[in-house]
């Protein structure tokens, strides 16, 4: 009878055992889809190309039906860039995010646009975490608004996703958002994040915002780079279109350009614990013409805009011409609506100069009627214009650093109104502006000059710190304001360009 029991229960033990090491040695299929940089363009448009989340929601939900072991991430700059956002902080981009089961969202810097205290209200109303490992206080106290990774499980696979946001974050958003905050150096930080997630998880992910552009100090390359054991880095920050990924060493990372003009994905195949294959794609806005939108999203979209309309429809002027807004531009050389802002802003403050950063600048406007919503879907962040007073030689300062990532696209690069300044592109940062001449006469170092700005260039923003000792001489309202009253009087509108920034 012993002898029995005892045949029993390792007859038991075997089968256990068998039937452990089958489930592990299944293979397990994971899809990711990603996206970034959205800027809260959540609904399709012809003129920005974007896919809009409504359709995104129907592939999704598809795909959740059919191959179950489905992920959502969104690596960051969200919550903030259009009307249908900025007229609540965030709150719209919150909903939608929430009924599209995002896993989880990495914070961008312009998440921060709204502050901190609406962030933490952000993540308080958002049934999803935000992820930021590297991002620290200056007294060591905890942040409640973001976790540093989140593990999920699929058919017994554990995957673990961990965040990073950009430093840049410091000066890509008002300083006055990030008081108290430190940005962590993103490549040691990952390193003690995939040493703690090593051994309880079966795939890495870093969810980032970091960018691959040789502008920044620390992208997501370097960190792939420098840190191994990490299978995928899904990124935003820098906007690229990765068709099929870029793999450096061992990681993948991808990238869906910007503005939802793309949605990401990328098929993992997991065999016995170890990630055996990994494929990246991106869902072009065409492939989606034939997509059905998803109904609980448009309604809820409809709703808001309609929530809106009654603030964003109202005409303020027209232009005869279209205005040209576009990233690459506006970050590369001068455009007409470039010119137009700097002008309504050197007239609104009666100044010498006026100077503002190409980055503020987030959309164009077609030719004909300029709504109230397009202006402050051009102009988004709420800055406040302001008149400085500085020496010529700090003027010819900011001017060096406005092109010293040129031909890169960063948000650095100026637009200006009262002068014009030739550069040489090719030679070395800091000795690449060869003429100044404000308002026709060639610009002298020792003379002063009132600059009208903006408050985050003012408070060293993008990188200004020569703005941020120089007295203030006068101050107006909001950037958007200005610029709306400078057209309502100057109706019709047709700027052009006409050679203030000349690259030699």
């Amino acid at each position: 009878m012993k002898f029995k029991k005892l045949s029993i229960t390792f007859l038991t033990l075997i089968l256990v055992m068998t039937l452990s090491f089958t489930i592990l040695a299944e293979e397990v299929d994971i899809r990711i889809y990603h996206v970034n940089d959205v800027h809260s363009r959540v609904e399709d448009d012809d003129y920005a190309g974007s896919i809009g989340y409504a359709k995104m929601a129907t592939l999704i939900k598809k795909a959740r039906r059919e191959m179950g072991n489905v992920m959502f991430l969104d690596a960051g700059d969200s919550f903030h860039g259009q009307t249908i956002a900025n007229i609540n902080d965030g709150e719209a981009i919150s909903n939608i995010l929430d009924l599209m089961n995002v896993d989880a969202l990495t914070l961008g810097n312009h998440d921060f646009n709204y502050g901190q205290a609406r962030l933490e209200e952000l993540a308080n109303m958002s049934n999803f975490p935000f992820l930021a490992a590297n991002l620290v206080r200056e007294d060591g106290e905890e942040i409640p608004y973001k976790k540093d990774y989140i593990i999920k499980e699929y058919d017994g696979v554990k995957v673990g996703v961990f965040g990073l946001v950009t430093p840049e974050t410091a000066y890509k958003t008002h300083p006055k958002n990030v008081e108290g905050l430190v940005f962590e150096n993103p490549i040691t930080t990952a390193n003690a994040v995939v040493n703690e997630l090593r051994g309880k998880v079966d795939v890495i992910v870093g969810l980032t915002h970091l960018g691959i552009s040789e502008g920044s100090k620390y992208t997501s390359k370097m960190v792939a780079e420098e840190v191994p054991g990490i299978d995928l880095i899904v990124d935003g920050h820098s906007h690229n279109v990765l068709k099929e990924g870029m793999m450096v060493n061992d990681t993948m990372i991808v990238m869906a350009g910007e503005y939802s003009k793309f949605l990401g994905y990328v098929d993992l195949t997991v065999d016995n614990g170890e990630l055996t294959d990994i494929k990246a794609n991106l869902i072009t806005r065409e492939e989606t013409a034939d997509v059905e939108k998803d109904f609980i999203i448009s309604t809820v979209v409809d709703r808001i805009n309609r929530a809106n309309a009654a603030i964003t429809s109202q005409t303020v002027g027209v232009t005869r011409v279209e205005l040209n807004g576009e990233r690459g531009n506006v970050r590369t050389g001068e455009t007409n609506l470039g010119n137009l802002i700097t002008d309504a802003m050197r007239a609104k403050l009666d100044t010498d100069v006026a100077i503002t950063n190409g980055g503020g600048i987030r959309a164009s406007i077609d030719r004909g009627e300029i709504t109230q919503g397009e202006v402050i879907t051009v102009l988004p962040f709420g800055n406040t214009a302001m008149a400085i007073e500085i020496s010529g030689a700090k003027l010819r300062a900011a001017l060096e650093h406005a092109v010293s990532e040129y031909p890169a696209t960063e948000g650095l690069f100026p637009q200006v109104s009262g002068i014009k300044f030739t550069f040489n592109g090719d030679a070395e940062p800091g000795n690449r502006v060869q003429q100044v001449w404000v308002e026709g006469e060639e610009l002298e170092q020792d003379k002063m000059y009132t600059v009208a700005t903006n408050d985050f260039m003012k408070a060293g923003g993008d990188g200004y710190t020569m703005f941020t000792d120089a007295p203030i001489v006068k101050e107006a309202g909001g950037l958007e304001e200005i610029v709306m009253e400078y057209i309502e009087a100057n109706s019709p509108v047709a700027p052009v360009t006409e050679g203030r920034i000349v690259a030699e």
